[in-house]
């Protein structure tokens, strides 16, 4: 078994009693590595360690991904291949949507006002709005997306989702929207949470029409990928006051170029990419990754098996 990180994970070396561990953190170690290999922990997921020396990859069977999105494993041959990749979902779920609400509430109670007020000396107090009532429409409505709307349903929110395709019931969310309904969802929203994962299909799905259908007083909260968003349309959505702001934590270029308008828009939260990041999730994956190792080697089904053409687990 061979593993790519740049430390080992913790609590990986449990899995030594009973596999040979091996570790790569470079391009030639990880070719090195990989005859012989059959299962690879891809500890951070990305195709540049693994797609070069991928013709030394004939052994390999199993794939772990050490996070929820693999568009950066999702190189050709990997695709085409028989190799089985699984993710980590719902190891992050929770986290994100305590992020997302924490990023609600920020806007609602005007903190970022508040602590610049605060920098300044300046004793002003306000009216702050209430989560309670408002209609949040998530778009992705996976592990992540349910778990965000479960959390904003408890908050008293109105709750609607946008999937891969429209069914007229859900537990979570009521109806969910296909998407070729994404800019009607859209213009119902208070606020709109993009939870969606980096496939073909969603590359700049959130484009200028699906802004100009938003209300200019709704809020838009991006904690899925960059490449999901013509950033370009949302700067000008938020430069011509056509939303009321933004909360975002994934980018087209990362990290965000200090150029970026994004940065010094007092509408806007920039975070660098760290919804998911909590205390603890490198041993909550590291716990995952032994549990399928587990099942591997006892012949059982695989949790989390990603589709690799459509780039997500199924539900």
């Amino acid at each position: 078994m061979g593993t790519t990180s740049e430390a080992p994970p913790p609590g990986i070396e449990v899995v030594a009693e009973v596999v040979e561990l091996v570790y790569a953190n470079t391009v030639p170690d990880l070719g090195a590595a990989l005859p012989g290999t059959d299962v690879v922990l891809a500890w951070r997921a990305r195709s540049g360690l693994l797609e070069p020396v991928w013709e030394h990859a004939g052994d390999v069977k199993w794939i772990q991904s050490g996070s929820a999105g693999v568009e950066d494993l999702l190189f050709p041959a990997l695709v085409e291949s028989y190799v089985v990749l699984t993710n980590a979902r719902g190891v992050f779920d929770d986290a994100m949507a305590e992020y997302v609400v924490g990023l609600l509430l920020a806007f609602a109670k005007g903190l970022p006002a508040t602590l610049e007020r605060q920098r300044r000396r300046e004793w002003q107090g306000r009216d702050t709005e209430r989560l309670g009532g408002n209609r949040v429409l998530v778009v992705g409505v996976g592990s992540i997306g349910r778990a965000i709307g479960r959390l904003c349903r408890a908050l008293g929110m109105v709750v609607r989702g946008v999937g891969s395709a429209a069914r007229p019931r859900d537990d979570v969310f009521g109806p969910i929207f296909g998407p070729d309904e994404l800019a009607d969802a859209c213009s119902w929203a208070d606020v709109v949470v993009n939870a969606l994962p980096s496939t073909p299909a969603t590359q700049q799905l959130f484009d200028e029409g699906v802004f100009a259908a938003m209300s200019p007083t709704a809020r838009f909260v991006n904690v899925g990928r960059g490449g999901t968003v013509d950033q370009g349309a949302l700067v000008e959505a938020l430069e011509q006051g056509r939303l009321a702001g933004a909360a975002l934590d994934v980018f087209e270029a990362e990290p965000l170029p200090p150029e970026s308008p994004l940065w010094a828009m007092p509408n806007v939260i920039v975070s660098p990419h760290m919804a998911a990041n909590f205390a603890g999730w490198r041993e909550a994956v590291v716990e995952l990754f032994v549990e399928n190792l587990d099942r591997y080697l006892t012949g059982r089904p695989l949790r989390n098996v990603v589709d690799k053409e459509r780039g997500y687990v199924p539900p």
